[in-house]
């Protein structure tokens, strides 16, 4: 059953917050499960607002002050409460927003909202009131690694020396990800209970 929060009354539909690091499989499962997907990704600043932090020289994308976390938290609401709302549409190669477009989730009950900073809206989601599921997606950190790696390859996000850094720098990071979500309530589940939880709906 999904958390809704202390002694607050839920809207009629769940958020599913899915979390887990990048190549851990969350668009595969929003895929395979059938229900609506609000990509959290899509609400990356573009690559020349003035306010991305650096590292290295480059844009640190990992950083949560890259992504408007307010944009997607409002996005939900309007989700849980309305069924429709407008987001926008991202192109990670060109790190720029291309338009923007409506999310009608028609008469689905629950909708997936997954992305890398999907564990940092739990706690505000449930504030707001909203009936919340928030999962982890939860597999070996080198087979993250490696999907991953050919993932991006295969679509050109970035070169692949920035990928192949960046891969790296998440490998050594993932243990405090997992650790971070967790302890912002998420709980750590594998693709089939995963896949579980959306579909018994």
């Amino acid at each position: 059953m999904a958390d809704t929060g202390a002694g607050a009354e839920a809207p009629g539909r769940t958020v599913v917050l899915l979390a887990g690091p990048s190549g851990s499989g969350k668009s595969r499962l929003a895929q395979l499960s059938g229900r609506p997907r609000l990509a959290l990704d899509d609400f990356y600043f573009d690559g020349d607002h003035d306010t991305l932090p650096h590292t290295l020289g480059i844009v640190d994308w990992d950083d949560i002050a890259t992504w408007d976390f307010a944009g997607a938290l409002a996005a939900i609401v309007a989700l849980c409460h309305m069924g429709t709302a407008d987001v926008p549409r991202y192109d990670i190669a060109a790190n720029a927003r291309t338009g923007m477009q409506r999310l009608d989730l028609g008469e689905a009950d629950l909708f997936i909202a997954e992305g890398v900073f999907a564990p940092d809206l739990v706690p505000a989601c449930r504030a707001a009131g909203l009936a919340v599921e928030a999962l982890y997606l939860d597999r070996p950190r080198t087979v993250t690694l490696l999907f991953r790696f050919v993932r991006d390859l295969h679509e050109r996000r970035k070169p692949p020396w920035v990928l192949l850094r960046r891969g790296l720098a998440r490998w050594r990071a993932e243990p405090q990800i997992r650790q971070h979500a967790l302890d912002l309530g998420c709980r750590p589940v594998s693709m089939g209970a995963a896949l579980s939880v959306v579909s018994r709906r």
